[in-house]
């Protein structure tokens, strides 16, 4: 369950007019600050990632799942099931007593884990090997428009 900061957070963003990734940020920073604290652990940055983006989806963040042949089919189905339920979809699922049990074991397992998942160097590596697998000219456009709000808003609070 995201903390009641982190949706406020998000919601902010999405006021702001941010991205849904701007906003689904918000949680994946948070998963990254559970793992640090020591709440659980994680395998890989990229594990992290994938929480954070999971219970963003589940606080109502519209964000599309992978396309298809980016990832495995059943983490497509999985994000689209996490998006019905941010958008208050019910599911037939099991009964309440299995996904607390599923729930127990998922923690326990992660409870196992590494912490260096979430270390620094392991944040920085995950990011750098996203960005090479964007193309040159979608970083250069990001970078451009980051370029152009910083400028914005560095106008904007000069006045």
């Amino acid at each position: 369950m995201p903390e009641k900061k982190t949706i406020e957070r998000a919601r902010a963003d999405k006021r702001a007019g941010k991205s849904a990734s701007a906003q689904a940020g918000e949680f994946v920073k948070e998963e990254f600050d559970r793992v640090r604290e020591g709440k659980h652990g994680v395998r890989s940055a990229k594990q992290a990632v994938a929480i954070g983006l999971s219970k963003a989806r589940r606080a109502g963040v519209d964000l599309k799942p992978p396309a298809p042949g980016k990832t495995s089919e059943a983490t497509r189905k999985k994000a689209t099931r996490d998006n019905a339920a941010g958008h208050g979809a019910k599911t037939a699922r099991a009964s309440t007593e299995s996904k607390a049990k599923r729930s127990r074991t998922t923690t326990q397992v992660l409870k196992g884990e590494s912490r260096a998942g979430a270390s620094p160097e392991a944040a920085s590596k995950q990011a750098k090997t996203a960005a090479a697998r964007r193309p040159a000219a979608s970083r250069s456009a990001a970078a451009k428009k980051a370029a152009k709000t910083r400028a914005a808003r560095a106008q904007h609070t000069r006045h």
